[in-house]
């Protein structure tokens, strides 16, 4: 999928030139206009949604999403020009990832992947379904 190339006058964040679903790899890949290229997996995608089922609707109310190991991607939607819905095989579609969210989730993968692994371990869960 490509994203709409139109840019906002004085956007200065990179900006996505193309979007693909590895299906056979469970993961998205994002080429941003700067370089720099980000595969993410659909498990943290999906453990990781900007939904308000995920995420909450404050600070300190995020949820630890457990059994995601073999979540898939049915497909993208691009939402106007600053964001893609990733509608998820196990039915959750509600997080409008931004430009922005998915750089920074790239940029902090290995990050975010350790915080979500020590968080099911201190919950006692576990990564598969």
């Amino acid at each position: 999928m490509r994203p709409p190339l139109a840019r906002f006058e004085r956007q200065e964040e990179p900006w996505p030139l193309e979007l693909r679903v590895r299906r056979a790899d469970r993961a998205i890949e994002v080429d941003f206009d700067d370089g720099r290229t980000f595969t993410l997996p659909a498990e943290l995608l999906r453990v990781e949604s900007p939904s308000a089922e995920v995420q909450g609707h404050g600070i300190g109310q995020k949820r630890i999403v457990a059994g995601k190991r073999g979540v898939g991607i049915d497909r993208l939607e691009p939402v106007g020009n600053y964001a893609v819905r990733i509608l998820f095989d196990d039915g959750h579609d509600s997080g409008m990832f931004t430009w922005r969210y998915l750089r920074k989730l790239g940029a902090e993968r290995d990050a975010a992947w350790s915080r979500y692994l020590d968080a099911l371990a201190a919950q006692g869960l576990s990564r598969d379904p």
